[in-house]
């Protein structure tokens, strides 16, 4: 007898279908074979035909949409992790990012976070506020508590600040990369229309963002840069820069400033000490 042919697609439907409680869609348990929701159950809840989602849990209904697979994900109640799944064995691709502005952090991210006594850090959203920061971030890079929450964006901070001027070496340069970085960052978490009210302010109120927003660079900050900036007491600091993603937070990155010599180290520590 041959094999039959692989389904990846149809075997997930079927096995997250027959999890789901029909007690808990209001649906009768009464005269049910096998476990879980019916098939035409999942169809009404996805809007979709009954024979059509049956063809496609036995492998003959054709590459769903992404419109579609989206609703079969709502009506299978799917969480992130696992929608992404079905649309990576659907359409060979992740879904289309959705972001959700959720600005709760996580008690443990907190931790984390104070687990750097000497390196500063700081968990920001896709459009870069920060929502949490070590006591090293606030002690060598800004008081960011003093800083309203509204007001506590990255860039804004950059470009709207004139004491930023001041912390960097080539502050042009920087101010080239991190709009490209951001403009990377928000498209990858589907952040733009969260990101226009910034956009259009920094353009109002900044003639060099509005330049370099036009020139439509993407940069991605992959691995470890080397930034240099300027502390009013401590003087000159040599940092290693470092952005890391937040597993099962895909709207939030974590970045850890780590002394890049000893000399910085001693600095950041007798500022501390001093604080």
């Amino acid at each position: 007898m041959p094999t039959p042919p692989e389904n990846p697609l149809g075997d997930y439907l079927r096995e997250r279908r027959g999890r789901l409680d029909p007690a808990a869609f209001g649906l009768p348990l009464t005269r049910r074979r096998t476990p879980g929701l019916r098939r035409e159950e999942v169809a009404q809840r996805a809007n979709v035909s009954a024979t059509w989602y049956t063809w496609l849990e036995q492998g003959r209904g054709g590459a769903p949409s992404a419109d579609v697979l989206d609703r079969i994900a709502r009506a299978l109640t799917l969480n992130e992790v696992e929608r992404e799944h079905l649309f990576l064995i659907g359409l060979g691709r992740p879904p289309e990012a959705r972001y959700r502005g959720d600005r709760a952090v996580p008690p443990h991210l907190r931790r984390v976070l104070d687990a750097f006594a000497f390196s500063p850090a700081y968990i920001r959203t896709a459009t870069w506020d920060i929502l949490a920061w070590n006591r090293a971030a606030a002690v060598v890079l800004t008081d960011y508590a003093a800083i309203s929450a509204g007001e506590r964006n990255l860039l804004r901070m950059f470009f709207l600040e004139p004491r930023m001027r001041s912390t960097q070496t080539e502050w042009l340069h920087v101010a080239r990369v991190l709009v490209a970085a951001f403009r990377a960052d928000i498209a990858r978490a589907g952040a733009g229309a969260a990101a226009r009210g910034l956009i259009d302010e920094l353009s109002r109120e900044s003639p060099e963002f509005a330049a370099l927003w036009r020139e439509n660079d993407v940069r991605r900050a992959d691995g470890m840069v080397a930034k240099r900036i300027r502390h009013p007491q401590a003087g000159w600091l040599d940092l290693e820069y470092s952005i890391f993603a937040v597993a099962g937070r895909p709207d939030l990155d974590m970045a850890v400033f780590t002394p890049a010599n000893e000399e910085t180290a001693g600095r950041i520590q007798a500022l501390m000490r001093a604080d």
